[in-house]
């Protein structure tokens, strides 16, 4: 638990976050911190009232959605259901041509605000799970309509990209559509029109988020995109693709594996841990890490708490990413940043007893469906991808389809809404150097480069892997700072993260199957299987602490005295700038990236968004 934070930035915060209680308060919970903080006395006016349905929930079912999703679109089912004594009536249907989405109406407890929730991956499936809001009451006492879509086709497979309309459903229309179909379906139950709207979504959720702050302003007042795969083309292709080769021996077999990981963590660790001025087991500012795998590299007689130096050259490529082999241009913006090892394991290091990894999968439907104008041969593999200045332009003509990187949200500004980013800095799926390069750009076509606060604010956690979980502290409520924001003008100034001192708290997402059983912090981690196989036990210890994160550029900075596991004792200082990634794609990354397209004939006709 808090006590009152020392330096006056912070006591500012606090009190800020004191207003917001009333509509997402905090839990005082052990697993949090060691010590609660006295707070003032919440704002009731930050609470908004209740409003009631106005209609049967069954009469959802006559609800004529053809204007917004056209001929053929329809509600399927509209009944209420009970969870936990709550009450909603839960509305499913279908946007033309095959856009499913999913409607949560509270019947007792809405408070006029309605949120968006994004996929993960390649979606196919509606996620209702909420993310970036732990402990919020108003998520926890059922206050919002909560809608999500499965952006057009079923299953996480890339083979709905042979349909051109299934692609653009899946690039923009279909989360665009679903949240019009909502506000609709909420004004016809309760009578009125949502006060507030949010979207809140991380990893392909997170470009979700981007891409609609880009495409249509007028959507949500506030949105919160975590992880963003926002250059989409590229992360599924050249990131994971060259991830997956580069760990492929020439028997086929991975060459690093799972019980390799804590060896090249610890290295990387112990190189850069204390670049932040704390030795605490985290890489805090993971940008400025010069760390060499070769120090690991095995000496004579060694077998234990080494690499062979095939193991050292495959973990090279996995940090330095996959470059042109004439020129030498760097293909993809960013790696796997040091301290983030442990977390491979499913993603491009196989787990014991499995070759299996995301990283192929995702970029084996990504290449064959989705990424190419005309689809390769249905024979096309991944062995036959070439990591090439040449290939890489093949991409350039449908990037604009699916990306998420037009830095000019002028639109959005201007009509009031806010924009919170978010990205863990060892996020093992994709590069937070894509997130800052993006936030620079933003404020560079924003504002003349000038501070942007006004309207985006970007933080980043430290020891945080894709979208939850890590080492270091990853659990934390955006939503609160983000209604204030919307609400009230309260503009956020401080997250404070925790961390509950097991490896686990770690929700599976669609995204990924990397899944982090729970171990007391006193015990070594585990790396849990999916499948409930035996764990394999990983020599890292995981702290129960707190820590307050900044704006970037802003960093805390542990003030040298007291428990640094607690938040009060660091303080804000600024941070140091993220160096400079030349490559290949950066000119995805400007106002005239973006496409809009149609399908006829059995085709995408696209044209540039001016």
């Amino acid at each position: 638990m808090f006590h009152q934070y020392k330096t006056s930035l912070i006591v500012a915060c606090i009190t800020v976050f004191s207003v917001f209680l009333s509509a997402c308060g905090q839990q005082a919970a052990d697993s949090k911190s060691e010590a609660k903080s006295e707070l003032p006395a919440a704002d009731s006016n930050a609470s908004l009232n209740v409003v009631t349905p106005v209609a049967s929930c069954e009469s959802l079912l006559e609800f004529d959605l053809s204007g917004i999703g056209g001929a053929g679109s329809k509600i399927t089912s509209a009944a209420e259901q009970t969870t936990n004594g709550k009450t909603s009536c839960v509305v499913e249907g279908t946007m033309a041509p095959a856009v499913g989405f999913k409607v949560k109406l509270p019947k007792d407890a809405w408070t006029q605000r309605f949120m968006q929730l994004g996929c993960g991956g390649l979606c196919g499936m509606i996620n209702m799970n909420i993310g970036a809001a732990d402990g919020c009451t108003a998520v926890e006492s059922d206050e919002f309509v909560l809608a999500s879509t499965d952006m057009g086709h079923s299953g996480m497979g890339g083979d709905f990209g042979r349909d051109p309309q299934k692609r653009i459903d899946f690039a923009y229309r279909g989360v665009h559509i679903t949240a019009l179909a909502s506000k609709a379906l909420i004004e016809e139950y309760y009578g009125q029109s949502p006060k507030y709207a949010y979207f809140n979504g991380c990893s392909d959720g997170g470009r979700e988020a981007l891409v609609e702050a880009q495409r249509y302003p007028d959507d949500f007042d506030g949105i919160i995109a975590g992880a963003p795969a926002m250059n989409f083309s590229v992360q599924n292709s050249f990131f994971h693709g060259w991830q997956a080769r580069s760990n492929t021996g020439t028997d086929g077999n991975a060459i690093l594996h799972a019980a390799d990981m804590p060896v090249l963590y610890h290295a990387a660790v112990a190189a850069c841990d204390e670049l932040d001025g704390l030795k605490d087991g985290i890489i805090a500012q993971p940008f400025q890490c010069d760390f060499d795998p070769q120090v690991t590299l095995c000496k004579e007689g060694d077998s234990e708490n080494c690499l062979t130096q095939g193991k050292i050259d495959a973990a090279k490529k996995l940090y330095e990413g996959p470059k042109d082999p004439a020129t030498g241009k760097a293909l993809t913006l960013g790696g796997p940043q040091p301290g983030s090892e442990l977390s491979w394991v499913g993603v491009y290091v196989p787990r014991a007893g499995s070759e299996q990894i995301f990283s192929t999968m995702i970029a084996d439907g990504a290449i064959k469906n989705l990424i190419y104008q005309q689809n390769p041969s249905s024979d096309y593999t991944l062995e036959d991808f070439q990591f090439t200045e040449d290939n890489f332009n093949n991409i350039r003509p449908l990037n604009g389809l699916y990306s998420g990187t037009n830095p000019d949200i002028t639109a959005y500004r201007e009509r009031g809404g806010k924009l919170l980013i978010w990205h863990g800095l060892q996020d093992p799926h994709i590069s937070p150097v894509n997130t800052v390069s993006y936030y620079e750009a933003a404020k560079k076509v924003s504002s003349g480069g000038k501070d942007v606060a006004d309207f985006i604010q970007l933080y980043l956690f430290p020891g945080m892997y894709h979208c939850d979980g890590g080492t270091g502290p990853h659990d934390f409520d955006l939503l609160t700072p983000m209604m204030a924001w919307v609400e009230q003008g309260i503009k956020p100034e401080v997250i404070i993260a925790s961390h509950d001192g097991t490896s686990g708290k770690q929700r599976r997402r669609p995204d990924e199957g990397n899944h982090r059983k729970g171990k007391p912090a006193d015990q070594p981690g585990t790396m849990g299987s999916p499948d409930g196989r035996k764990a394999e036990v990983v020599d890292v210890a995981y702290v129960k602490r707190t820590l307050p994160i900044f704006p970037y550029p802003s960093v805390a900075r542990y003030n040298g005295q007291g428990d640094w596991h607690i938040a009060e004792n660091f303080t804000q200082t600024e941070g140091p700038a993220m160096p400079f990634y030349p490559w290949a794609g950066e000119a995805f990354v400007n106002a005239g990236s973006q496409l809009d397209c149609t399908a006829a004939d059995g085709a995408l006709h696209c044209e540039k968004i001016n």
